[in-house]
């Protein structure tokens, strides 16, 4: 534990500054248009526990415009599986990548698999309740307490998780480069990308009063990680949870140590 009383220390948090697309983008999975070809990638992704070198290569990026955030995955594969189609499915239990979005009185989580399978949810700060209780799907009869999943002893306290709230005009998809559910031959991977709606992000920025679209130089807190059924073989240390900047704990519900995102309104390879 730092001395922070988190997991992981502040100056190993990584930082990433997010450049305005070039134009919309089309939602297919595919991440091959010109914005995401100049977008500056994350590092490989890391052991969320240990921050270790993980086997396969996973990375991320971020854009946006005056409507969406948008976000892609690059995910090295090289047998591609994904059986859960039902929307909220367990996906995390096969393979998935993940998003958190943080405001400073709830945060978002969103899952995708190979298939385009969607989980969400949505996490409000028991403290912060009162003042989000009157908005729609957010009465405390849908909620469920939630403590966390590994490090259940965070300093703000309990949260309750909104296990069926939906963030309206999300747009998601998956691209699979090779067969998807088929060993008999070797997969480049797939890719994922994700739009989520400035408008409907209202709820994360009204405790802050954060702008939307953000204004340059803003900055939020977001969560990118990949999740897997499958482990490296010993000796490797392997939880099976990759992320872009590790956590110290196998729990994602952190958003005092998700990456630092700063918005620049300069165009991407501007």
């Amino acid at each position: 534990m730092t001395t922070s009383g988190f997991p992981w220390p502040e100056e190993r948090i990584a930082h990433y500054t997010a450049h305005r697309a070039r134009a919309p983008l089309t939602i297919d999975g595919r991440l091959d248009e010109e914005s995401w070809r100049l977008a500056p990638r994350s590092p490989r992704f890391v052991d969320l526990i240990t921050g270790r070198p993980t086997i396969h290569d996973t990375r991320a990026a971020v854009l946006w415009d005056d409507e969406y955030l948008y976000v892609g995955f690059w995910v090295e594969e090289p047998f591609v599986a994904a059986r859960l189609t039902e929307r909220d499915a367990l996906i995390w239990s096969e393979n998935d990548v993940e998003v958190f979005v943080a405001g400073s009185e709830a945060y978002y989580e969103l899952e995708l698999n190979a298939l385009g399978t969607i989980y969400e949810a949505l996490f409000v700060w028991e403290d912060a309740y009162e003042r989000l209780s009157g908005l729609p799907g957010l009465e405390r009869s849908a909620a469920r307490p939630w403590n966390g999943v590994g490090f259940t002893t965070h300093p703000r306290g309990p949260r309750l998780g909104f296990f069926r709230w939906d963030l309206p005009g999300l747009r998601a998809a998956a691209h699979v480069d090779g067969t998807l559910n088929d060993n008999t031959d070797r997969d480049r991977g797939w890719t994922a990308e994700l739009a989520l709606p400035w408008s409907s992000l209202e709820l994360l920025a009204r405790g802050d009063g954060r702008a939307l679209p953000p204004r340059d130089g803003d900055t939020w807190r977001m969560d990118f990680s990949r999740f897997n059924a499958y482990r490296e073989a010993p000796p490797a240390t392997d939880s099976g949870g990759w992320a872009w900047s590790a956590h110290g704990v196998w729990d994602s519900h952190i958003p005092e140590l998700f990456p630092y995102i700063h918005f620049s309104t300069t165009p991407v390879g501007g």
